[in-house]
């Protein structure tokens, strides 16, 4: 079983993190505003958080299953599901599975398959960390943020920073090797839930071309970008839920109202 937290009220909302990541941290600078109008169930992946990390290899279908049973655990009949990078591909093999309850898809710098540029990183990465090579926090930080918000920041702060986002949780390696694996495209066209699919201009580890096929690969996707890199919730926070709270607030009509007070799994 998945671990969650809740907070807030209101229309159901998941939000997952990315690879080796937290929802907590992940989402953070957005909670309180996403809390404010929705029951936010903030759920890691497995072996990242409280999540355990189960035995073998990671596949995507069992692990969107167990998002979905997570939400019905936190008392979610219906909800939307958004996530970045890794978590995008989780919640868009949610949204195709589970279609009576995933009511709305928003995915940031996600993507349908890794193209060769992300492969590659993400094989860097899985080397580096099993090598446990110094030079790890520099290359997580020259991924996670953009050449503009490294400019105005010290090279120590750049890497604290990243690797709070991009933990070396123990299910790390696994995530790689999950994301290694990705392949929604077959997915893309059976996602019926409305989708936001957020692209990240200044990304330079999911490349926005990806969100750009994820937008044309589902049907009547809106496609939207801020200026950032991939962790656009910490460079463009004030943007990035002023662009989620729009989408989530055309759904709200059609979404279950559930009441929650914060609480833990």
């Amino acid at each position: 079983m998945l671990a969650y937290d809740v907070h807030g009220s209101g229309p159901g909302l998941v939000l997952l993190p990315g690879v080796g990541g937290t929802a907590a941290l992940t989402w953070e600078t957005l909670l309180a505003g996403l809390a404010a109008e929705h029951t936010v169930v903030l759920t890691d992946l497995p072996g990242a958080g409280r999540s355990p990390l189960p035995v073998g290899r990671l596949a995507l279908d069992t692990v969107a299953d167990q998002v979905v049973a997570a939400a019905e655990r936190a008392g979610l009949s219906d909800f939307v599901i958004a996530g970045p990078s890794l978590g995008a591909a989780v919640a868009i093999k949610a949204a195709a599975r589970h279609p009576d309850r995933v009511r709305g898809l928003v995915t940031l710098s996600g993507f349908a398959r890794p193209h060769t540029s992300l492969w590659l990183t993400l094989e860097t990465w899985a080397s580096m960390l099993t090598r446990h090579d110094g030079r790890l926090r520099a290359f997580l930080a020259s991924l996670a943020f953009s050449a503009d918000y490294l400019a105005a920041r010290t090279p120590e702060t750049a890497q604290y920073l990243a690797t709070r986002l991009l933990t070396a949780a123990a299910g790390t390696a696994r995530q790689i090797a999950l994301a290694l694996g990705v392949d929604v495209h077959g997915d893309l066209p059976s996602v019926t839930a409305p989708t936001l699919v957020v692209a990240s201009a200044g990304d330079r580890f999911v490349s926005p071309k990806h969100s750009i096929d994820l937008a044309d690969g589902m049907p009547g996707a809106r496609l939207a970008a801020v200026r950032g890199g991939h962790a656009a919730t910490f460079e463009e926070p004030d943007r990035t839920l002023e662009i989620l709270t729009d989408f989530l607030r055309d759904l709200r009509p059609s979404l279950t109202d559930h009441t929650a007070t914060y609480s833990h799994v």
